[in-house]
């Protein structure tokens, strides 16, 4: 699955002398200091192979997804699948009432995913990016 920084990272090279791993690690250091209590790491073998972030919006009750990845050798095992099932539990044990995820419109495996666990796309972004 593809991040955003990857395809500007395609396009502009490294920004700043920083490549997109380490700016999607940002974003993850962000989810982690948020709401630390929504994140959720699967093993296999006493090893991590997949993660899932979260954070709950308590005014709205939308539980949020920012980020799930699984390891490319874990990857068609429905680890993916079952991390989003377990979240979406913790969601209702929380007392969310709707939640949500993106993905990029290339991800057509995580599209299929979604779809498959009833979320429902509610319209398409457009990502614009420029050097200044």
């Amino acid at each position: 699955m593809s991040a955003i920084h990857q395809y500007i990272e395609r396009r502009f090279g490294l920004l700043n002398g920083t490549d997109w791993s380490s700016r999607k690690a940002r974003d993850i250091d962000v989810d982690v200091a948020r709401e630390p209590e929504g994140i959720f790491i699967a093993e296999a073998g006493g090893e991590p192979v997949a993660y899932i972030t979260t954070w709950t919006d308590k005014e709205s009750m939308i539980g949020h997804i920012p980020n799930v990845a699984v390891t490319l050798d874990h990857q068609g095992q429905g680890i993916g699948r079952r991390l989003i099932e377990y979240v979406l539990d913790y969601f209702r044990d929380v007392g969310m009432t709707h939640a949500k995820i993106e993905t990029l419109e290339p991800n057509e495996r995580g599209y299929h995913l979604y779809t498959s666990l009833g979320f429902e796309e509610m319209v398409r972004q457009v990502h614009l990016f420029r050097k200044l």
